[in-house]
């Protein structure tokens, strides 16, 4: 009996331990992908930051050339606008596979935890098989006392699985609405450049045609 016992404490110490160290490096993970994710968008909205100020300096440039009604210096501006219509494309398809790329990592993490379920699992499947030839050799109090115990630590770990998985199921909602969110942000960001473009564009043609006019 105390031989058992010994060993259900020490397998139990093990399982509590194993679940303790997958809980600090499951914690440690999540918290170096947020920080990695925080600093690419800060280099992202730093970025962007930057093209508005190259749009400000080009719209600046745009009114000096219709200050000075300089056609060579217009059709120059014109095509610096297209390389910049380029860039922001870019910059856009770039933002949808890093979107891909964030999600084909997040299933990669659900099938690492799907594997580990199973493979808690197999063990849980093995330890009763175990359990079950325990109690052919021992008498029945014995034996019946053994398997409340196992019932119990059964329990216990079924309860502290089902948490986890609820726990990590919230992580990756929120982090599927930051995605989101972000991507709303990115949205909103290209209409405004757009809405900016067509601005600059049709003030470009009423003062060209202004001109045109008082020539």
């Amino acid at each position: 009996t105390h031989c058992i016992t010994v060993i259900l404490l020490t397998f139990q110490t093990n399982i509590v331990t194993e679940l303790k160290n997958w809980k600090l490096n499951l914690i440690q993970h999540h918290k170096l992908q947020m920080k990695q994710e925080k600093e690419k968008h800060t280099a992202h909205v730093k970025q962007l930051q930057n093209e508005v100020e190259n749009l400000k300096e080009l719209l600046h440039a745009y009114e000096i050339s219709i200050g000075r009604k300089d056609e060579v210096v217009i059709t120059n501006l014109s095509k610096a606008l297209e390389k910049q219509k380029e860039r922001v494309e870019l910059m856009r398809r770039f933002t949808l596979w890093r979107i891909q790329h964030m999600k084909a990592r997040q299933e990669e993490c659900a099938i690492r935890m799907a594997d580990k379920h199973f493979q808690t699992a197999l063990m849980k499947k093995v330890w009763a098989a175990w359990r079950s030839v325990c109690e052919e050799r021992w008498k029945n109090n014995v034996a019946k006392a053994c398997q409340l115990r196992a019932e119990d630590v059964c329990v216990q770990l079924t309860n502290d699985y089902e948490a986890k998985i609820a726990e990590l199921t919230a992580t990756v909602e929120q982090a599927k609405a930051e995605i989101l969110r972000l991507h709303s942000e990115r949205d909103q960001y290209e209409d405004t450049m757009k809405k900016a473009f067509m601005r600059g564009v049709c003030a470009l043609n009423l003062e060209a045609m202004t001109m045109f006019q008082s020539k």
